[in-house]
């Protein structure tokens, strides 16, 4: 069973069925759906709320849904460490709770699941994310050239950045 992880502003809990309407929403949102790829709303909340391979968190502010935070884990044991993704509805988006909800989480996988290092991979052009990202501590490791695909259909290059356990805010 995936923990509640509660902050100050926002709550992390595990999604469930009863959101992928409100997932679907958000991820609708022109100012979302431009940096999520060519999968369509739906696909994406699926990844979230059902993949087997995603511990996905709704992100709640004031008691709604306003976003949603996942992360996926590499257990190979040589390589183990955490990827994380995150999106926030776009009237919840430069209020810190993308922050917040990052910390919360990173937090519970270095101390909870143990891992030793976490990573992120924002487009590169994605400002607002990378600012948010190095607010809590992540690090860019290197540009990852004509890295994913937009939903305009061209590759774009991606962003690796890092954050290891001493690096948190």
């Amino acid at each position: 069973m995936t923990a509640t992880l509660r902050g100050e502003r926002v709550t992390l809990r595990p999604l469930e069925d009863s959101d992928r309407r409100r997932v679907v929403e958000i991820l609708g949102e022109p100012e979302v759906a431009r940096w999520f790829g060519t999968g369509s709303a739906e696909e994406s909340a699926d990844e979230f709320i059902s993949d087997p391979e995603v511990t996905g968190f709704a992100i709640e502010a004031d008691g709604m849904l306003v976003g949603v935070i996942g992360y996926h884990e590499e257990d190979t044991p040589d390589y183990r460490h955490a990827g994380m993704d995150l999106f926030l509805a776009t009237e919840s988006q430069n209020q810190g709770l993308g922050r917040e909800a990052l910390t919360l989480l990173a937090r519970h996988l270095f101390e909870e699941r143990g891992h030793h290092r976490l990573v992120i991979d924002p487009a590169a052009s994605n400002a607002r994310a990378i600012r948010a990202y190095e607010a809590v501590g992540f690090k860019p490791v290197g540009v990852m050239r004509l890295y994913e695909r937009g939903p305009d259909g061209t590759f774009h290059d991606g962003l690796l950045m890092d954050l290891l356990p001493d690096e948190l805010r």
